[in-house]
């Protein structure tokens, strides 16, 4: 069943509806016409008047008997009103049959899809996204879902929407400068995040949510160009620092093997020009061009 509704208790829940065997009902309701039958026949005999006011009364019985007959299929449901009155929900699937004064009111009890329209929403730092979602629900209560609301199927489309923009509105699309979770990254835990919301919300229609997902991601198309160079130039920086941390590991490697063998001994300012020559070809983007120097530092 799904979790109470934060907005407060709601006026019905759902109850066991009655219901019998519709086959034994079926071999009743044959029994009267049967026996309705014989009736007839009893009429066309002067002598036996007591048919004449019990046949009326059988033919009657047996059809409004026949009326409570009715069949479910399986994961379907049966909601029974008596003159506006909630009498329960039969949930037994197969022939069965009721009180014929109910009206019955089918209801589906299958999992079902609903895919949002794409929506355009802010998301927490003002910039215009486009977002979508797909959720997985399930009827759970058919008295919440009849009673409660207006129309269930129109509530849950407007709820999901809602919680979806709530959603994008929550997190940044990417790059949040305060750590939190984006909805691009946020992944599983983003989905929890709106499958929680989405059960506060359909509770009040005795729905259960099973699954709730993203379905599109991106950034509004008046921005999309701006933010893709932005994205682009922070992969460049990115890829920058990793060079120059991976050549400054390097420099410092060769310079003290070349210490520790005593290859060359560095003065101050040998070793900058030796840094300096090693940066510009781990960090230069073309090919080192080599220079052949015949001379010294010093003059």
């Amino acid at each position: 069943m799904p979790a109470q509704p934060k907005y407060g208790a709601t006026a019905h829940t759902e109850s066991r509806g009655f219901s019998l065997n519709g086959w034994f009902m079926l071999v009743v309701v044959v029994v009267l016409f049967s026996s309705e039958c014989w009736l007839l026949q009893s009429l066309f005999e002067p002598s036996d008047f007591r048919s004449l006011s019990v046949a009326p009364a059988a033919l009657g019985l047996a059809i409004i008997l026949s009326k409570g007959l009715f069949i479910l299929q399986p994961n379907e449901s049966a909601l029974l009103l008596f003159f506006g009155s909630y009498q329960g929900t039969v949930r037994k699937t197969g022939f069965r049959w009721t009180n014929p004064f109910c009206r019955r009111i089918k209801i589906s009890l299958r999992a079902r899809n609903l895919v949002s329209e794409i929506l355009k929403v802010n998301d927490r730092l003002g910039n215009p996204v486009e977002i979508a979602g797909i959720v997985v629900w399930r009827m759970a209560d058919t008295a919440q879902a009849t009673f409660d609301v207006e129309n269930y199927e129109q509530y849950v489309r407007i709820q999901i929407e809602a919680a979806i923009r709530h959603l994008a509105n929550q997190f940044a699309y990417d790059n949040d400068e305060d750590g939190r979770l984006t909805l691009l990254s946020g992944g599983d835990q983003l989905f929890q995040v709106l499958h929680t919301e989405l059960q506060e919300r359909l509770a009040r229609a005795g729905v259960n949510v099973e699954e709730a997902r993203l379905t599109h991601l991106a950034y509004a198309p008046e921005i999309a160009q701006a933010m893709l160079r932005r994205q682009q130039a922070e992969a460049v920086i990115g890829a920058r620092q990793k060079i120059v941390q991976g050549a400054v590991s390097m420099v410092e490697m060769a310079l003290a093997q070349l210490q520790e063998r005593g290859i060359i001994d560095f003065d101050p300012e040998r070793k900058a020009a030796m840094v300096s020559n090693l940066l510009v070809v781990l960090c230069g983007e073309s090919d080192a061009q080599p220079v052949i120097n015949t001379g010294t530092l010093y003059h």
